[in-house]
């Protein structure tokens, strides 16, 4: 698990300054959403904020920021799995880019139904505490569809069509509470960095706001690769349990380099 968690990190830093440009993208994101919201007042203090919150536009940065996070992630789940070839993995290689770019837009839609769609429960007809226990539950069984399914979204970047989710669900067996907890690590801690950056850059002195905003779009771009890093590394040890290397064999042709 250490080992993991090390991977994870120092991979996220390696790949910082082997590939900056494919770090800075959900960084510039971030930064123009931060722009809209102070346009808007977010950072006026509490009732700035709260004005702010239904702010369509902020809405609209918010879902393209969802989108910018998940970019990275193809490269730098190749990363991972490649052993921190940088050269390798920032290829755009087929079929991996195409099986990912399926696995992109299932995300995509997920993203945009969470926050544009109806509530799942109100097209169920529910409503009050059978609502809010119904929404409880449909998260909760997500998150574990999720973890069982992160062999597949870890393959696919890599170009291995033939792990799909039923054989992710059998690979990832046994590895629930490793690749939980491993997806926590990987998550919370930045995420209550970036929130933490948020609410201080709402509360103090107007001076401040931009240093910390832009320390914030920095925490940004480095949680979107850890996310990505902690379902890697998780997917890597299951599946390496099983006698299966998934950074083995990496397409070879139909490939040219991305940007780094």
């Amino acid at each position: 698990m250490k080992t993991d968690i090390a991977t994870m990190y120092r991979g996220a830093w390696a790949f910082i300054f082997a590939c900056p440009l494919l770090f800075l993208i959900p960084v510039a994101v971030e930064f123009a959403q931060h722009i809209v919201e102070w346009r808007a007042g977010m950072y006026d203090g509490v009732a700035g904020a709260k004005a702010a919150e239904g702010d369509a536009l902020r809405l609209q940065f918010g879902f393209a920021k969802t989108l910018a996070l998940l970019l990275p992630g193809y490269w730098f789940t190749r990363y991972i799995l490649f052993g921190f070839d940088a050269k390798r993995a920032s290829r755009i290689e087929w079929p991996a880019i195409g099986l990912w770019l399926v696995l992109f837009a299932i995300q995509a839609v997920q993203q945009w139904w969470g926050l544009f769609g109806p509530p799942m429960t109100g097209l169920a007809g529910l409503s009050g505490k059978p609502a809010q226990w119904a929404g409880y539950a449909l998260m909760a069984g997500s998150t574990i569809l999720a973890i069982y399914l992160t062999a597949w979204f870890t393959a696919w970047p890599a170009g291995h069509a033939a792990v799909g989710p039923l054989r992710s669900i059998a690979i990832m067996a046994g590895y629930f509470w490793r690749s939980f907890a491993l997806l926590i690590v990987g998550f919370l801690p930045l995420m209550l960095v970036h929130y933490g950056l948020t609410f201080a850059a709402i509360f103090a002195p107007a001076v401040f706001d931009w240093p910390l905003l832009v320390l914030d779009a920095l925490v940004v771009g480095m949680l979107a690769l850890t996310m990505a890093g902690s379902g890697a590394v998780a997917a890597r040890h299951a599946a390496a349990a099983r006698g299966i290397d998934l950074g083995e064999p990496a397409p070879a042709t139909g490939a040219r380099a991305a940007p780094a």
